[in-house]
């Protein structure tokens, strides 16, 4: 089970205003995802995903030592550095001098004018490399955003440790963690178009380049909801996913977020990731303990971990681990129905739910959370949600079968009743996608139908 979640990023991560309403329910509004820079939003249109991934789309932004390669994974590096600047690791106490070069996005207009946005990247960091992500943007009123960091990120750990940046804010929004959020949506005020940066570090003197292929964000408006409208059963379908549970790693690793019992997101991770073919070398492996079973749960804890979250579960942190394997790309975005994740498992497509509940609110389950992640792999002939569900006792426990007007609801709402009675957020339906870099046309179908490219 994850650990409870962090008050400065959950207390608005997926609620459409600030401060908790204490009573009411808001629209059961069902999401519809567009990865359209258009400005033909429909009504009931709440999330816009927009990345950069063709060589084109690179062209297309402003550069400053950087440049743009073709090829079969289009992306951008280091061409000369711009500069050298001293970064002191706030993790490790040191300072170090590193050579930059930034590439800055055309500015996305929203077609969904949002109240939350969260950034996703996918890249290569050999040792001696790392890279940040900042956005910024234009609010409602015509005034803008200060530049934001929304991830200091290595594939590593050695050179800096990957954080993300507590305490930004300009009295309008804030970064909670890995999610920029306005701080009061009920002003009507909402992010209507950003920028990102991407800035990429390498030590002074050498030749070594982070190579990006993927930086997109995620934008939406999902309004206040306790309950959503329920969606028809449409697929009877389980892929063959690995299973393991996060469980039998209690104790492990305790300076990784105490260990196994909080590491859902990393292990609903590796899970997909070898679905996908994924695989970790003895030599990655040789740091694990070899007493302890499925290492590779510890490595994805391991190299996921935010440093300033202290927690594996930091969202685009879990999308770029998965991307830093061969032939992957991995996306976090919000759904709006289980129709979508059968659109996606009918093409083949695992997807990683995160959501919070109590005891008595996912039947089967056997326990309640502030915060998890597992992956859906299926639906039964009823439509029921077949999940790989990580709070397991064992591997082989590990695959469940949730009711699926249950899980439609706790996954969809922004709105909840915790154990003390208090409203508090749901997550409003974000999920990690992984899918590969050279999606089949079905694939590509699905994903375009949810909204990401």
């Amino acid at each position: 089970m994850s650990r409870a979640e962090q008050p400065s990023r959950r207390t608005v991560l997926a609620a459409a205003v600030a401060a908790a309403v204490a009573g009411g329910t808001g629209p059961a509004a069902a999401v519809t995802a567009t990865a359209h820079d258009t400005d033909d939003a429909g009504p009931t249109r709440l999330v816009d995903n927009r990345a950069w991934i063709t060589y084109s789309d690179w062209r297309s932004g402003s550069c400053q030592g950087v440049r743009a390669v073709a090829g079969s994974r289009p992306g951008v590096m280091i061409a000369a550095p711009a500069g050298t600047v001293d970064y002191p690791d706030p993790h490790t106490g040191t300072t170090a001098a590193w050579e930059y070069a930034t590439w800055t996005s055309p500015v996305h207009r929203l077609s969904v004018p949002a109240t939350e946005a969260i950034a996703s990247w996918n890249a290569h960091t050999p040792a001696g490399t790392w890279l940040q992500v900042e956005l910024t943007g234009t609010y409602s009123d015509g005034t803008a955003t200060p530049w934001y960091v929304m991830g200091r990120w290595a594939a590593g750990d050695q050179d800096i440790k990957r954080t993300s940046v507590d305490d930004q804010t300009d009295g309008k929004s804030t970064i909670w963690t890995d999610t920029f959020a306005i701080d009061d949506a009920s002003t009507g005020l909402r992010l209507v178009s950003y920028r990102l940066r991407l800035t990429l570090y390498r030590r002074p003197g050498t030749k070594l380049t982070p190579t990006v292929w993927r930086l997109g964000a995620m934008g939406s408006d999902i309004p206040d909801r306790f309950t959503v409208a329920a969606s028809t059963p449409g697929l009877a379908q389980e892929l063959s996913v690995p299973r393991y549970s996060q469980e039998i790693h209690k104790g492990q690793y305790p300076e990784y977020d105490n260990g196994g019992e909080a590491w859902c997101s990393p292990t609903s991770s590796q899970m997909i990731i070898e679905y996908w073919g994924g695989r970790l070398t003895p030599e990655q492996l040789a740091w694990v303990d070899p007493s302890y079973a499925d290492p590779q749960v510890c490595h994805a804890a391991r190299y996921t971990y935010d440093y300033q979250y202290a927690g594996c579960g930091n969202w685009p942190f879990n999308a770029a681990y998965a991307a830093t394997f061969d032939g992957l790309q991995g996306v976090v975005t919000r759904l709006g129905s289980l129709t979508d994740l059968e659109l996606l498992i009918a093409a083949g497509i695992p997807a990683i739910t995160s959501q919070s509940f109590l005891k008595t609110e996912l039947t089967g389950a056997g326990y309640g959370t502030s915060g998890h992640l597992m992956t859906v792999i299926g639906f039964t002939a009823e439509g029921d949600v077949i999940a790989n569900d990580p709070a397991s006792p064992s591997d082989e426990a590990v695959r469940r079968v949730y009711l699926r007007r249950e899980f439609e609801n706790i996954w969809l709402r922004t709105k909840r009743y915790n154990a003390s009675g208090k409203v508090v957020s749901g997550t409003g339906g974000v999920c990690y996608l992984y899918f590969p870099d050279r999606p089949s046309p079905r694939q590509r179908k699905a994903l375009a139908a949810v909204g990401v490219r």
